[in-house]
């Protein structure tokens, strides 16, 4: 029997090393117990972490979540022990079976198909599941033209959020000649919400080393790069370990697997900038100068990482390409829409009743992912829209959820695919104070190399934090209208390109919020605090004094069995006093 334990980042914030360490002493204390302890990287069901799961001999796994160290000890005895399956915890088996099981049945999985199932740090169990055939197949039976060829045949696209078609970039990289040509992995994953690429990495780094080594093959380039944030801890350490073991045993190195190709891989560990998402930033960061985006053309194509033709592609990107080569074009093609091919990851996040990491067929709806595996909003109440793309996407309203999940028809509603953050809100988001995130953050991230994004992007901040202080005035849409149209027509990157977008749907979904804080100085959603008022009901109030005692600054007054009131110059509007009432007494206005 094989106990696999979920170690990813998600994993262990829950507690996943304190349920390593409780069956590493029950089976320290029963040494005569067959079963063999391992981790595993992020099994996609972040809202039941931490979890396990139990492969019987015959190989059938039984999936736990939610687990501490009592209930470790409760599957230790029940199952490990006595062969009856401690049901209660049971989230799901491999057979589709279980109250949670529709959460990873509902998904189509091709990136994710090893996360979960492996160890990441043991190359063995990565092989068994396919690792690195691909790339024998490539090496041993295909041209380099015939691998684009293949990759170009299959529909795929860069999944990092530009969308543009993976064999026509490699085509590109594989035309001019060079002496030295570069592949590089973009994993400075950065959005707001979003946790896809360093789940792969954490989870199935062998993947991407696969994907980009097949991209050398393809393009002439001998060296690679992986661009990864500092913030990616455990990303970088299986990233090290899978490198480590993949040259030891000949799929990196010189004369790959005796064909005469030679590929080597290096980690380039980023301090965090957003805009180092970027090609040419990441580039320039990459050469050790500050990551700021270049004038293009020339593009990295022609002109890349240290004046040589380069390719970048995203994790969730070269994770496809394995599979792709390995299945066949074809397969992957009859995936996805006519114009979008394959699977896209997503992390599902906000107020989700099931977050976590959730792969799905190009061509689902939103409510299939929010409500079919997401389970609907946490809350229990009326989803309200959906941030896609990350601070460089959009809001699509409640009234869009049958909207297919695809490049062109979510660029019709003012959003994008981006890199594949999906953030759930209910009726309780405020709209403006949402665009007013978002805003903050790509300006907070611009590089100021250009006027438009670093001044154009504060002065639409400065407009939004204006109308949350019920501050607003009239005019101030139609100047945010005329701000975004100039900044996406002159900023010099992408960040600056798309960072009014968060703006411009909020708008035109929920133009009606932004009139109500500047005209009625209101916030409908009841958010944005120096527009909402927290009043008693004298008629409801008892006096049981229960909110002033709670009140963290005193602000409520008044003596026992008498109405209270709220001292609206004290009042800090937290509405600790309206979840202590007990009889509904205090309301918001």
């Amino acid at each position: 029997m094989k106990l696999m334990i979920g170690l990813g980042s998600c994993g262990i914030a829950a507690g996943g090393l304190k349920v390593k360490d409780a069956f590493s002493a029950m089976l320290k204390d029963n040494p005569g117990v067959n079963l063999v302890l391992s981790e595993t990287g992020c099994m996609g069901m972040c809202f039941k972490e931490p979890m396990i799961e139990l492969i019987d001999d015959e190989g059938f796994g039984t999936v736990y979540g939610g687990v501490t160290p009592e209930i470790a000890r409760e599957i230790f005895e029940k199952h490990v022990l006595g062969g009856t399956p401690a049901e209660e915890y049971v989230v799901m088996r491999r057979d589709g079976t279980g109250p949670e099981a529709n959460f990873i049945t509902k998904q189509q999985r091709i990136v994710l198909s090893r996360c979960g199932r492996i160890n990441p740090e043991s190359l063995d169990e990565a092989i068994a599941m396919g690792a690195y055939k691909g790339l024998e197949k490539a090496l041993k039976t295909m041209t380099p033209a015939e691998v684009i060829e293949e990759v170009l045949a299959s529909g795929l696209k860069g999944r990092g959020g530009a969308g543009f078609p993976t064999g026509l970039k490699w085509k590109f990289a594989a035309a001019p000649v060079a002496d030295q040509k570069y592949i590089i992995c973009n994993a400075d994953e950065g959005d707001p919400g979003a946790f896809m690429d360093r789940s792969v990495l954490e989870g199935d780094p062998h993947s991407v080393i696969e994907g980009l080594a097949i991209g050398g093959y393809a393009i002439g380039a001998t060296k690679g790069y992986i661009y990864a944030r500092a913030e990616y801890p455990i990303a970088i350490k299986r990233l090290q370990i899978a490198i480590k073991q993949a040259e030891e045993r000949g799929f990196l190195g010189d004369n790959i697997m005796g064909t005469g190709f030679s590929f080597r891989l290096q980690i380039k560990q980023g301090a965090g900038a957003f805009v180092c998402g970027e090609e040419t930033a990441l580039i320039a960061s990459i050469e050790g100068q500050r990551g700021m985006p270049r004038i293009r053309p020339p593009f990295p194509a022609t002109k890349g990482l240290f004046g040589k033709p380069s390719n970048i592609n995203n994790v969730e990107t070269l994770a496809n390409i394995g599979w792709i080569i390995l299945n066949g074009a074809e397969k992957f093609a009859a995936i996805g829409t006519e114009k979008s091919k394959g699977t896209k990851v997503f992390a599902l996040a906000g107020k989700v009743k099931n977050g976590g990491l959730v792969e799905i067929p190009i061509g689902a709806t939103i409510k299939d992912v929010v409500f079919g595996i997401g389970g609907g909003t946490s809350s229990g109440k009326p989803f309200k829209a959906v941030q896609m793309g990350g601070p460089s996407g959009g809001c699509i309203p409640a009234d869009l959820a049958d909207t297919i999940i695809d490049y062109d028809t979510l660029a019709a509603t003012g959003a994008i695919m981006g890199s594949g953050g999906m953030i759930v809100m209910d009726e309780d988001n405020c709209m403006v104070d949402i665009a007013r995130f978002f805003l903050n953050f790509t300006q907070s991230e611009s590089c100021g190399k250009c006027t438009f994004c670093k001044i154009g992007t504060k002065r639409m901040l400065e407009i939004l934090e204006r109308i949350t202080k019920g501050e607003g005035e009239e005019g101030d849409i139609e100047k945010l209208e005329v701000l975004a149209d100039q900044i996406k027509r002159n900023a010099l990157c992408g960040l600056g390109q798309t960072a009014p977008n968060p703006v411009l749907t909020t708008l035109r979904y929920f133009r009606h919020e932004y009139e109500a804080h500047i005209r009625d100085k209101k916030c409908p959603a009841h958010q944005c605090k120096p527009l909402i008022k927290f009043e008693i009901d004298p008629d409801k109030c008892v006096g049981c004094t229960v909110c002033s005692k709670k009140c963290p600054v005193n602000a409520i007054s008044g003596s026992l069995k008498s109405p209270h009131v709220i001292d609206q110059s004290k009042c800090i509007k937290c509405g600790t006093c309206v979840t202590a009432c007990r009889f509904g007494a205090i309301s918001v206005d």
